[in-house]
């Protein structure tokens, strides 16, 4: 996201049991980089992706745009470089990062010269400079979601800057009629999965996450302690409604 932030040391934090270190860096703005692969993103998105319809943000979560002779189609790459962490990457392991999507734009040379990106691809990450402009280029800042997925919070949308990202994918690819983020009577958010196949009458739900302060988050941290997932039995509140659109 390009909103500006101040140039000395401070956290970020909010009601979603959070906080992330942000060192010292000169005040954010859009890099000429940024401004351009924002722009081309949102021409490749055309009526939508695999993420939804536009309109939609450009994530810095890796993504790689590719073409062939069906059109272009989106993969995401190792690993993305959100513009904070910049400030703390290992410019030599970004070159790893680098080297990995310049060898799956070798079987896609017409993205190459369509997005420009061969000298980006071809130039070795040696330093800070290096890994800015790659950290905003359309190599890494290029991840299409609407804002809901992107930085939303519960009970609207579960973002990607605010939940555990294996568990907002989930939200992507799940089916219709299981709720996978449910709230229990007091408020407080959770997400829960099956433990047994569709339609095999196995109500039980294992939670993956849970608010910071609720009940189910310290049944949740004594389970993990323990070396085993809480799971909640077919009679739980939260079991109920997760599977509430299934009775």
């Amino acid at each position: 996201m390009s909103d500006s932030t101040g140039v000395s040391e401070h956290t970020e934090n909010e009601d979603h049991g959070w906080d992330i270190y942000i060192p010292d860096h000169p005040p954010r703005s859009d890099s000429p980089e940024y401004q351009a692969s924002r722009a081309r993103l949102h021409e490749l998105v055309g009526d939508g992706t695999f993420y939804g319809p536009p309109p939609v943000q450009d994530h810095h979560g890796g993504g790689l745009w590719l073409k062939d002779s069906a059109g272009w189609f989106f993969v995401r790459n190792l690993v993305g470089i959100e513009w904070s962490a910049q400030f703390c990457a290992d410019p030599a392991r970004v070159d790893l990062i680098r080297l990995n999507a310049s060898r799956i734009y070798a079987s896609f040379p017409d993205a190459v010269e369509a997005l420009g990106i061969r000298e980006l691809l071809d130039t070795p990450i040696t330093d800070a400079v290096g890994v800015a402009n790659w950290t905003d280029s359309i190599c890494n800042a290029s991840v299409p979601l609407p804002a809901g997925v992107h930085s939303g919070t519960l009970p609207e949308a579960a973002g990607f800057h605010h939940y555990p990202a294996p568990i907002v994918e989930i939200e992507t690819f799940k089916r219709a009629d299981f709720t996978l983020f449910v709230t229990d009577s007091e408020g407080h958010q959770a997400a829960v999965v099956p433990v047994a196949p569709y339609g095999s009458g196995d109500g039980r739900v294992q939670v993956l996450w849970a608010n910071v302060g609720s009940q189910v988050h310290v049944m949740h941290l004594a389970a993990q302690g323990d070396g085993h997932p809480l799971i909640l039995p077919a009679d739980h509140e939260l079991a109920k409604l997760a599977f509430a659109r299934q009775q």
